[in-house]
């Protein structure tokens, strides 16, 4: 049974002492969201030329870009089965995970899938509340969602709103959803610059969320400069609707990275994109604009810096982070372009728009990043497939290997090893053909995890399930979470 819901109203080493998704956020919300700079000489879409439309039909026809509407992927992977849209037709974001369920986020809300048979998935409920980018997770019966969209109010009938207005909204939305048929609305929480993604770091009888947001401006009553950090929000489990904003969390004393003359593809720091938090080992990685953060979250209500990198050559926007299964590694995504640029096409080249390999040297206070190398998709797509190192997880195989799967927008989903630092590679794959061959359009897959034995990808084509068969990943399928928020990374067994 499906049914429609709409919730009542309501690598330089810096001292540490010293759009996701932009481009199309911009065009879709009255708040200013990450308008990050693209490649070095990028094509705009009006003026994509007849050469360059002749380009991507002879790629297609030599089979070195599937056709549209058609699909390519490794011997290893299997395409299960694909969900489209349906009654929310806004931009798919990304996925949370409990049980039988996957819950996708969307732009317009979210939905509810049962999982019990991945090759048959079905939709079990969609929730009606517009926000981008609606970034989800899920902790017992709670279930948050980020909006990083200036509103008229916290309600899910809102409507859009400049950020310049004081009576605005956007930040932090909280569900109960005991009943997956019937997700109830329970609370709303407003954050500074709103909630572009959050982490959930859950602690006894609270969940304390990470609030990760951005390009603050003296125009905006709501989100002022400096905005060198955090919010932190702190839910009770046994009284969500008492939600409130607990601290700000300052994380860059010195600002953090002010951007360079002559390097306009650089995004200077001012919060972050995304953190991913290893509760068992008290650590976080921050993916922040300009910078690249490790963290101490022994006392979740007081996150702390203990290492902070850049890399001012190859990253134009810390995106995303993911640990290793160990720890000792940490791998930061960059997302040059905002996610609206073709930047997987040679121009661009194999280490910008890519993954940067950290290991982590030392440990507590003494722990520090240590650049190893940059993995990048092997397969060139088309001048007119947005493409870049986007959301992703590890496979959590066992033996010492270190497996990740990832999405790239229109370059498809990539699952690779990087057991060996130095030589990351990629093992198998999944993806369509280009959204067109006349001009640069927005598709592809926004968050690609595993989960209990195979791979989901919310894709704008609708929700994507495949399975990977390979010896490298056989020794992961055995186990089975309960739950997953892929920004919470648990210690897996």
């Amino acid at each position: 049974m499906k049914s429609l819901h709409s919730p009542p109203v309501r690598r330089r080493r810096i001292g540490v002492a010293a759009a996701a998704f932009g481009m199309l956020a911009a065009l879709l919300t009255a708040h200013p969201a990450a308008a990050v700079p693209g490649p070095e000489d990028p094509v705009p879409p009006e003026e994509y030329s007849a050469v360059q439309q002749e380009a991507v039909e002879e790629a297609v026809e030599r089979g070195e870009v599937p056709a549209p509407g058609e699909t390519a992927h490794s011997d290893n992977i299997t395409h299960l089965a694909n969900m489209p849209k349906s009654a929310l037709k806004g931009t798919n974001s990304d996925l949370a995970f409990q049980g039988d369920y996957a819950f996708a986020g969307n732009y317009d809300g979210f939905v509810v899938y049962d999982i019990s048979r991945p090759e048959q998935p079905r939709i079990v409920s969609q929730v009606l509340c517009p926000g981008a980018q609606n970034d989800v997770s899920v902790s017992g019966d709670l279930l948050f969602l980020s909006v990083d969209s200036s509103r008229s109010d916290d309600s899910c009938s809102s409507v859009s709103q400049p950020a310049s207005e004081k009576d605005s909204w956007e930040g932090v939305r909280v569900f109960d959803v005991s009943d997956k048929r019937n997700p109830r609305y329970v609370s709303a929480v407003e954050t500074p610059c709103g909630s572009h993604t959050h982490t959930l770091v859950p602690d006894r009888q609270d969940v304390y969320v990470y609030v990760s947001s951005y390009f603050p401006s003296e125009a905006f009553p709501d989100c002022q400069p400096p905005h060198d950090g955090i919010s932190v929000v702190k839910v009770p489990r046994q009284a969500p609707e008492q939600a409130e904003l607990t601290t700000f969390a300052g994380l860059f004393p010195d600002g953090g990275y002010p951007g360079e003359e002559g390097r306009p593809q650089n995004t200077p720091t001012s919060g972050c994109h995304d953190i991913t938090a290893f509760p068992a080992q008290g650590v976080a990685a921050g993916a922040c604009m300009g910078d690249g953060i490790l963290m101490d979250i022994t006392d979740p209500a007081q996150p702390r810096v203990i290492d902070r990198v850049q890399d001012r050559e190859n990253f134009a926007f810390w995106h995303s982070a993911t640990f290793s299964k160990d720890g000792r590694k940490v791998v930061f995504t960059d997302e040059l372009g905002g996610g609206g640029a073709a930047t997987c096409n040679a121009r661009t080249g194999g280490d910008k728009g890519a993954n940067g390999i950290y290991h982590v040297k030392g440990k507590g206070e003494k722990s520090r990043l240590d650049f190893r190398s940059y993995y990048k998709i092997p397969r060139h797509q088309a001048d007119t497939e947005n493409c870049v190192a986007h959301n992703g997880s590890l496979i959590p195989v066992r033996g010492g290997r270190d497996i990740m799967v990832q999405s790239w927008y229109q370059g498809g989903v990539s699952v690779w090893d990087f057991t060996n630092s130095h030589r990351p590679r990629e093992i198998g794959y999944f993806e369509r053909g280009p959204e067109s061959t006349e001009r640069l359009s927005f598709g592809g897959t926004w968050s690609a995890y595993y989960y209990n034995g195979h791979i989901y990808s919310n894709d704008q084509n609708g929700m994507d399930v495949l399975r990977i068969d390979d010896r490298r990943t056989d020794s992961a399928e055995p186990l089975r979470l309960a739950e997953l928020n892929v920004q919470t990374q648990p210690r897996y067994r």
